[in-house]
């Protein structure tokens, strides 16, 4: 049995590679747009507008539960999705710190443009 290497890296690395692993499909922004442009909770066939099975859309919703950008709460015999803000800001920001890292340490190398 391999041991993943994972736990080599710092835990804000792994949150933040956590994170990108999870909108790295394109199905899952679109359902996050979809949800931010109805500024309530949608509780329905969010496949009507997405071009997938309710299925399919349905294990793109769980992952982005599980990820805490999404929430969901159970109305009778549907489910009421709204994006999670906090949490979107808060990766957002764990993201951006990152790619700001990344972006001065370029500076100075000279060798590259």
């Amino acid at each position: 049995m391999t041991l993943s290497k994972k736990q080599a890296f710092n835990n804000n690395l792994q949150e933040v590679a956590g994170i990108c692993k999870v909108l790295s499909h394109p199905a899952r922004i679109a359902i996050l747009q979809h949800l931010s442009s109805c500024k309530t909770c949608i509780s329905g066939d969010i496949s009507k507008e997405i071009p997938l099975s309710r299925t399919t859309v349905s294990q793109h919703l769980q992952e982005l539960k599980k990820a805490n950008l999404i929430e969901g709460e159970i109305d009778g015999v549907k489910m009421c999705y709204c994006i999670n803000k906090k949490n979107i800001k808060k990766h957002f920001n764990k993201m951006k710190n990152v790619i700001d890292e990344i972006l001065k340490e370029n500076k100075l190398n000279k060798c590259c443009k």
